[in-house]
């Protein structure tokens, strides 16, 4: 195939969005957070009689499908009363976090965030980050694959490498959102590449992305491993090397740890509240969530899921949030952006 002008990310130092968006977004967080916040003083101490799910994106990505997943499983095993699942999308799942950092002592919100909310937040120089809400708890992790079209002629992650370091913007790379640049630029790191040097060709998903691969316009990608399986199975994509520390259980993909590259940015997923609560109410969700997980319904979605079980809570969990921070924002720097 031909290779398409090769695109690197801008130079410098990244900008942050303009100034009257961030107005709008304040305005916005503002008058809901007010709305949720009368809602939480009325209902009295008894948090889990009436809790709020934040997903900071739209109905069906990753984040949304885990606050569902959540909310079945607890509503399910009566383990709250009335739960309502709410949407906030937009910017990088930052207008999100900004409305759940206003709420301030609203024990009866959470919400999801993960490794792409971090990401959002460095890249568009967010002016809310995760030190404005309560960490609660990590749950779970996804992973990438990297993948190339059934007719590649890279049958080896060795044989994609070996191009990719005589000519780092001939390999045309593709992937279904911010985080999958990122594990495509902790690879290159790992083969002695220059992200900056690379060629990204961005989609909105993980079906695009698919798509991009089968035309002939990208040669590789880096996916979540959920949003490729299928075509993995069919035979439509070759799997060349999982993002993992370790196997994933039931799948016969070699990491690319194995394969002498040390890649494992995993795409996590956590639970944050409001800033402000108390210890006891921190603890209250700390334990609801410890009970979420034990359900059947709640390890019926891992395996749906592809997700694989990674908790952790407590002081290791903010130590966690720090170094996932640094190491992202280290990942934009080597990328120029």
């Amino acid at each position: 195939m031909s290779t398409p002008t090769e695109t690197k990310p801008a130079t410098g130092q990244r900008r942050p969005l303009p100034l009257v968006i961030w107005a709008i977004f304040a305005v916005v967080v503002v008058g809901v957070a007010t709305a949720f916040s009368v809602r939480a003083a009325e209902q009295g101490e008894d948090i889990r009689a009436n809790m709020t799910y934040l997903a900071p994106a739209g109905p069906g990505g990753g984040w949304d499908t885990f606050m569902r997943e959540m909310q079945q499983a607890d509503t399910s095993n009566n383990l709250v009363g009335n739960v309502q699942v709410v949407n906030v999308p937009g910017a990088a799942g930052t207008i999100g976090l900004g409305r759940i950092s206003t709420m301030e002592g609203d024990a009866s919100s959470i919400m999801v965030t993960g490794a792409g909310l971090v990401a959002g937040v460095e890249q568009l120089n967010s002016p809310v980050s995760h030190d404005d809400v309560t960490p609660i708890a990590r749950v779970v992790e996804e992973y990438d694959v990297v993948v190339v079209p059934a007719d590649s002629p890279y049958d080896s992650i060795d044989d994609l490498v070996a191009d990719w370091q005589k000519d780092p913007g001939s390999i045309v790379w593709t992937g279904g959102g911010s985080f999958d640049q990122l594990v495509m630029s902790e690879f290159a790191l790992a083969a002695e590449v220059d992200p900056a040097k690379t060629s990204y060709l961005p989609n909105s998903g993980g079906g695009e992305a698919t798509q991009a691969l089968i035309t002939g316009t990208a040669d590789a990608a880096t996916s979540g491993y959920q949003d490729v399986a299928d075509q993995i199975e069919s035979g439509r994509l070759k799997a060349l090397g999982l993002a993992a520390p370790q196997r994933m259980d039931g799948v016969d993909i070699s990491t690319l740890s194995e394969q002498g590259y040390e890649v494992d940015l995993a795409n996590w997923r956590a639970i944050v509240a409001p800033p402000g609560i108390s210890d006891e109410e921190r603890e209250n969700l700390t334990e609801l969530v410890r009970e979420t997980i034990e359900t059947p319904e709640w390890q019926n979605a891992v395996d749906r899921n592809s997700w694989t079980e990674n908790y952790l809570d407590g002081p290791e969990l903010e130590t966690f949030l720090n170094d996932e921070r640094t190491r992202i924002a280290g990942l934009y720097e080597e990328m120029g952006v």
